[in-house]
């Protein structure tokens, strides 16, 4: 690949990883309840999902899933309902005042992965996008396996850039999981967002 196609790569990278989503909203949530170093299992979480999305586009399935109907929808509203879940988890979530030992006790880095490896890998947008994106930087005369290897890297490093700085702006807040009062709001704003997410997903249309 070439050094100024790869530039547009990077630059390309960082506007898409900089917008808000549902994994900038699930590594701010863990950045602000557990701190910076705990989200990490959050966002290499996301980055597991998007090695996977990016795999699923070099072995050509994600133009299968584009256009298959009944298979494009299954995925789409698998993580619509996914996303969903996790939205109305937040905004009923009980509300308690632990100490810190408490909560560092309750986190499971086991479920914070998965859970950010789910919201990536269920969600028909990336694969859409990394089927119309990738292809923009392919060089038909260089070893496809190499160039794809070298996308993944670059935009997987971009992602992990951008969720820690989500996480550690998110974490500079965690006095307010002190407060009840705030944690309850925290958790209904935080919900909120992912049922958004949940309704940019499901108005995903095959292209």
């Amino acid at each position: 690949m070439q050094f100024d196609l790869w530039i547009t790569l990077v630059l390309a990278g960082i506007a898409i990883s900089v917008s808000p989503g549902a994994g900038a909203v699930v590594s701010m949530n863990y950045g602000l309840k557990y701190g910076l170093k705990k989200s990490y299992a959050t966002i290499f979480g996301l980055q597991l999902g998007l090695l996977a999305q990016t795999f699923i586009v070099v072995i050509g399935l994600g133009a299968l899933i584009i256009k298959s109907v009944l298979l494009f929808n299954i995925i789409k509203y698998v993580g619509v309902i996914y996303l969903v879940y996790l939205g109305l988890s937040k905004i009923f979530e009980k509300v308690e005042i632990n100490e810190e030992i408490e909560k560092i006790d309750k986190y499971n880095m086991k479920k914070a992965f998965l859970t950010a490896t789910l919201i990536n890998l269920t969600n028909p947008k990336a694969t859409i996008f990394l089927v119309a994106f990738i292809p923009q930087f392919l060089n038909p005369n260089e070893s496809l396996w190499i160039q794809f290897i070298i996308i993944s890297i670059t935009l997987c490093v971009i992602d992990i850039i951008v969720m820690t700085g989500y996480s550690s702006l998110a974490s500079k807040l965690r006095f307010l999981v002190k407060d009840a009062k705030a944690m309850k709001i925290q958790n209904r704003v935080t919900g909120a967002f992912l049922l958004i997410a949940a309704l940019f997903v499901s108005t995903t249309k095959k292209v």
